[in-house]
């Protein structure tokens, strides 16, 4: 579920705050692995 939230951000279709409490770490390490780790911003 990280993963397609971190696709979908990087599409543009959602932001980091769309994200779930619980997938937000998980989410933001996806984002820097994929080296969009500044689509991670509060």
């Amino acid at each position: 579920m990280a993963m397609a939230y971190a696709l979908l951000i990087i599409k543009g279709r959602k932001t980091f705050q769309d994200v779930p409490d619980r997938l937000k770490e998980q989410v933001r390490d996806i984002l820097n692995d994929l080296e969009c780790g500044w689509l991670a911003e509060e």
